[in-house]
């Protein structure tokens, strides 16, 4: 290893840390998907339970356990709090700039491999991606690195190489699966397939490196499921495959979106990188037959996954957050051909560039006003969200100097663009990246932890109220998995009451065929709480405002504390004590 490349491995590393430890912890963990994970590693903690996936103390049949495991250990760490949560992701973030570095530099140069990672790491969602408790950073990193060996083994599918490439493929793939689900090897297989299906399955692979890789893949993919299914856990398994179909066919509440959703979060959220992969798909006569091999590879990905999450009815930004690997490739391979002189700037693509930057640039400005201008907007009407509406009565605590960073931002992006009209200086687009790096890095310490308050504040503080009481709590209306992680829920919470209450109630709802496990054991304890001639211990409620009148007047027996920022808060004595 030369002295540069060392250099520059240090120096990625060096940056990671400092980009994505800082304020990880800051900030409460957001409903539903951070805390959902978090509160899945919180339980395997409680129950010393690491073989099965759990929330509220029953089986959680929607995911794997890999990243669960992670989490479960840095919490071992690092105690149950939101950088334990997080910083699986922040590892995952380090790996992955070194991992687009390696690739980059034996592709096309350093200086390509440096450009890469500066463009991924600068575009603004792939940033706060690994300052985040989600499961997808190392469920992409796990795929990219299962289609990278893919893109090696068919480049020269023969000899020890061929079979190396193989076996590394299946694992990545493999653990893929272990992280998310099928979904890892559907992205997988579709990706592979149009690449076979463009080159007419010629000279692809052979039969014997198949078999390796479907063997690799099954070791590293289904020893769980396997393991479990030997415990007698087949229902677990049954369910898990279940929930991944219906992913697909049904639209998961308040997951919803139009058409092209995608398409319009990549453009913006993927900014500036979005911009020059618009032009990428331009050819080039100096590139290597390999670098021609690559970048196809990464155009079959690309569009396969948008097309995939397009199709797929639930609409999350992350869906689509695995192409974000080939866009900022493509997107670096475009900046370097326009570096060199072989392509240019579009004015269509300097349009789209620049209408960006202002409508980004003006939000991380304004947003910090929003303690302002929210009389305007709570009055006008323009917000149909009632709950939202509620939910900006929430004092901000703005100290008055938030905007500077976006103003910045906005100033000195559009001085770049400004500079890339007409005879481009297309040498200050790197300046472009670390403009927006700065912008991201800012709007997470300073925006994001005011924004919470505004979201999930006032329950987040109910729910800590409670912490190590012996009480019954639940939300009504609304779903909801911080009161587990916050308020610090134990298994004995469940008690035997409401556990034969439940199954009463589920037995009924199965031989109706309503019954869903996950989400009905959350409506069997309110029903319980509510219902129940006498109740042992005090029961506490979170509501949304809009729904808290008729729990109010249909349940007599609970009083309401207060309301604030849009949610109400009740409770209901004892009758036991």
């Amino acid at each position: 290893m030369d002295r540069s490349h060392l250099r520059n491995i240090l120096l990625i590393a060096l940056g990671g840390i400092l980009l994505f430890l800082p304020f990880l912890g800051s900030v409460h963990l957001f409903d539903w998907d951070e805390i959902n994970f978090a509160e899945c590693a919180r339980e395997m903690l409680v129950t010393k339970n690491y073989s099965q996936v759990q929330i509220n103390f029953q089986p959680f049949w929607e995911k794997p356990p890999l990243f669960i495991w992670m989490q479960a250990l840095s919490m071992n760490v690092f105690g149950v709090n939101e950088f334990a949560a997080r910083l699986p992701n922040a590892i995952c973030g380090i790996i992955t700039l070194l991992v687009i570095y390696s690739i980059g530099r034996k592709l096309f140069s350093e200086k390509f491999g440096l450009l890469w990672t500066l463009v991924y790491a600068g575009s603004f969602l792939s940033f706060f991606y690994f300052k985040s408790g989600i499961i997808d950073p190392w469920f992409n990193l796990f795929i990219f690195l299962g289609v990278h060996y893919a893109i090696i083994h068919t480049n020269n599918p023969v000899g020890r190489s061929g079979a190396v490439s193989a076996l590394l493929s299946g694992a990545f793939i493999g653990l893929s699966v272990l992280t998310k689900g099928p979904v890892g090897l559907l992205i997988f297989g579709l990706t592979a397939g149009v690449f076979a299906l463009m080159k007419r399955f010629k000279g692809l692979t052979q039969f014997r490196y198949l078999l390796l890789f479907t063997l690799s893949f099954l070791v590293f993919g289904f020893g769980w499921f396997l393991v479990e299914i030997l415990k007698g856990n087949v229902a677990i398994v049954k369910e898990f495959l279940e929930y991944q179909v219906r992913l697909f066919n049904t639209k998961d509440s308040g997951h919803g979106g139009f058409l092209l959703y995608h398409f319009v979060i990549l453009l913006g959220g993927c900014f500036p990188a979005s911009v020059f992969f618009l032009q990428s798909h331009r050819r080039s006569e100096s590139d290597t037959p390999y670098q021609k091999h690559f970048k196809r590879w990464m155009l079959v990905l690309f569009w396969v996954v948008l097309i995939l999450f397009t199709i797929v009815k639930t609409k999350i930004v992350h869906y689509s957050s695995m192409c974000w690997f080939p866009l900022t490739f493509l997107s670096a391979y475009s900046i370097h051909k326009l570096i060199a002189g072989e392509f240019n700037m579009k004015k269509w693509v300097w349009y789209t560039g620049i209408t960006l930057t202002l409508v980004l640039g003006l939000v991380f400005t304004l947003i910090p006003f929003i303690d302002v201008i929210k009389p305007y907007l709570i009055n006008s009407g323009l917000i149909g969200d009632k709950f939202a509406v509620k939910n900006l009565e929430a004092d901000g605590n703005w100290m008055g100097f938030e905007w500077i960073p976006g103003l910045l931002f906005l100033v000195g992006s559009v001085f770049i663009f400004i500079k890339l009209y007409g005879r481009p200086k297309v040498k200050m687009i790197p300046l472009l990246f670390g403009l927006s790096l700065f912008a991201a890095f800012s709007v997470s310490a300073l925006i994001v932890p005011k924004v919470e308050l505004y979201s999930q504040g006032a329950a987040i503080d109910f729910y800590q109220s409670l912490k190590g009481k012996d009480v019954y709590l639940e939300t009504s209306g609304f779903k909801s998995y911080a009161y587990l992680f916050y308020a610090e829920k134990r298994p004995e919470q469940n008690t035997p009451e409401m556990m034969a209450f439940a199954k009463q109630l589920g037995e009924r709802e199965a031989k109706e065929g309503i019954h869903d496990p996950h989400i009905s054991f959350a409506r069997y304890c309110v029903i319980y709480m509510s219902d129940a001639d006498t109740i042992r211990k005090d029961a506490y409620m979170a509501a949304k405002f809009m729904d808290a009148e008729n729990l109010l007047q249909t349940r007599p027996k609970y009083k309401k504390l207060y309301e604030k920022n849009g949610f109400v808060f009740v409770k209901r004595e004892a009758d036991i004590k």
